[in-house]
């Protein structure tokens, strides 16, 4: 039926044509970085002191506690969410939405301020006890909270979408049947949830095994190095460039047999916009319950960000603000933040303009796969292929740097900025074809009066997930980065390894602040600029 409708829209060739040359040309840049890869590992000769078994297994068993741990976290929060009813709900509700964008780095750093040795924790306890709880920020149980923080409210925005969407008609079935909280839970919140859960899983799986900043700062060693931060250390510190593409190809393998594996599952939906107010209210025991979930998950999540604001928002902020370094490096960040979400804007418009006008469900799968590149070729691995790619032309890594960067992170962010675009195109086309065709509007008509009046917030929350993914984004910079090109999150890194807390401090607390501001911005902006265009 959806394709039938799709075709009571005017015929776009344009918008099309434009689809298929972008689609092609994105396949074709990702396999010359796959080449230039590969290429590489062909060519690679002696011997690489990279032990990739270990490696893998590290990996695999960090993305997979981290997995487990945030679907049940996520499961839990979610529940607790649906129930209650307080003032300032839509805020919390909110703040677990923004973990999608929040840097990594800026929460690894939060956890060593409160867990680190000399965090918060331990001063309190050599003040009170007078012995120090040692380091757990470090390791694997470190990386584990830090993934949980973000990754578990993640999943708990996506769960609590579909607890939002169970019918009305099915909640006052269960209330006349006087269901009790746990009952309900097994007949109604389970089956809403758990058709989430596989595709929720593979998503939280990757971002967990292609984590970089987070195991980078936090790993505490080379038994808890993963394949993105082992390809990092082999190109940057040892220049192991043939240890680093075996790494590359076999996380491109991993990658890849979890994204066929997900494919056989229902697709999750984004849902970022505000929760529907709770309907139902379970008896005190369970509401105690929920409300011991939700205050745990509020100090778990919001601590780290507040250690931040604190710590960097102090008397080291000022010397920052002074250096001149930081403001080239600030300066640097936003150029490239708001060039990348430019270019993911005009990427993400032009593929779902065009699979919206195409009515066969075949092409439009076919016209859609290159934005998913980036769940196959994560941060390092594709900067690691630019790496290469700049060598083999002949050009130096530092003058190709700005543009790499800029096209690197687009890509990272596109597969978002589709999933935030294409199902409001879609609905356009399925909903207000008819009206379109009997009015006669031209393709610049039909987005001008149609298009861009309905897409007005999610034009902005798709430039604000964009800009934040590359105003935090370290894994792109991290093998161009240099003295003279350097973004906060870099000079961020690098203030860590010389041990200058005090300026990490203060760029994290910035990076943490124009993160929310561009995330709560944007699309409340770009909201009222469709509405005036109305």
């Amino acid at each position: 039926m959806a394709s039938k409708m799709l075709t009571l829209l005017p015929p776009r060739p344009l918008r099309i044509a434009a689809a298929w040359v972008l689609a092609l040309a994105i396949t074709a840049l990702i396999v010359a970085v796959l080449w230039a890869i590969l290429a590489a590992a062909g060519d690679g000769a002696g011997n690489s002191r990279v032990d990739i078994a270990h490696l893998v297994r590290m990996t695999t068993i960090q993305a997979g506690l981290t997995t487990v741990l945030s679907l049940g976290v996520g499961m839990a929060l979610a529940w607790a969410l649906n129930r209650l009813r307080f003032p300032g709900r839509d805020l919390i509700v909110g703040l677990f939405a923004a973990a999608i964008v929040t840097p990594g780095m800026v929460v690894a750093f939060g956890l060593l301020s409160i867990w680190g040795r000399n965090g918060w924790i331990n001063e309190a306890s050599r003040a009170l006890f007078g012995f120090s709880l040692g380091n757990p920020a470090f390791g694997l149980s470190g990386i584990l909270l830090a993934h949980v923080i973000l990754d578990g409210a993640f999943a708990a925005r996506i769960l609590l979408a579909r607890l939002d969407a169970i019918p009305e008609p099915r909640l006052k079935v269960g209330q006349s049947l006087g269901l009790s909280a746990w009952k309900r839970f097994g007949l109604i919140d389970w089956p809403a949830m758990r058709g989430s859960l596989p595709g929720l899983g593979a998503i939280i799986f990757l971002l967990a095994f292609t984590s970089f900043p987070i195991v980078l700062l936090l790993g505490g060693g080379p038994a808890n190095q993963t394949l993105e931060v082992a390809i990092y250390s082999a190109v940057r510190q040892d220049f192991d460039l043939v240890g680093a593409v075996r790494l590359a190809v076999t996380q491109i393998a991993v990658c890849s047999l979890v994204i066929l594996l997900a494919s056989a599952v229902p697709p999750v939906p984004t849902a970022l916009g505000r929760s529907a107010q709770p309907r139902w209210q379970d008896g005190a025991m369970a509401r105690s319950l929920q409300w011991l979930v939700l205050v745990i998950a509020c100090i778990g999540f919001a601590l780290p960000l507040v250690s931040v604001l604190i710590d960097g928002l102090g008397s080291g902020l000022l010397r920052v603000l002074g250096q001149a370094t930081f403001w080239n490096a600030a300066l640097t960040s936003l150029i490239i933040g708001v060039s990348s979400a430019v270019l993911t804007l005009i990427l993400a418009l032009t593929l779902s303009l065009g699979r919206a006008a195409i009515p066969g469900r075949g092409a439009r799968t076919i016209l859609g796969a290159p934005t998913f590149a980036y769940l196959a070729v994560p941060a390092v691995v594709l900067s690691l292929g630019f790496f290469l790619l700049v060598r083999q032309m002949g050009f130096a890594p530092g003058q190709a740097a700005p543009i790499v960067v800029v096209i690197a992170n687009a890509l990272l962010a596109l597969p978002f900025a589709v999933a935030t675009l294409g199902p409001p195109l879609d609905a356009v086309a399925r909903t207000r074809g008819k009206l379109i065709r009997s009015l006669g509007l031209s393709g610049w008509q039909q987005f001008r009066r149609v298009e861009f009046p309905l897409l007005g917030k999610d034009i902005g929350l798709m430039l604000a997930l964009a800009f934040c993914f590359s105003l935090g984004d370290l894994g792109v910079i991290a093998l161009f980065g240099t003295q003279d090109f350097q973004t906060l999150p870099l000079m961020m890194f690098r203030a860590l390894g010389a041990y200058r807390s005090n300026d990490a401090a203060a760029i994290a607390a910035l990076l943490l602040v124009g993160t929310i501001i561009a995330f709560v911005g944007l699309p409340r902006i770009f909201e009222r600029i469709a509405h005036a265009a109305r």
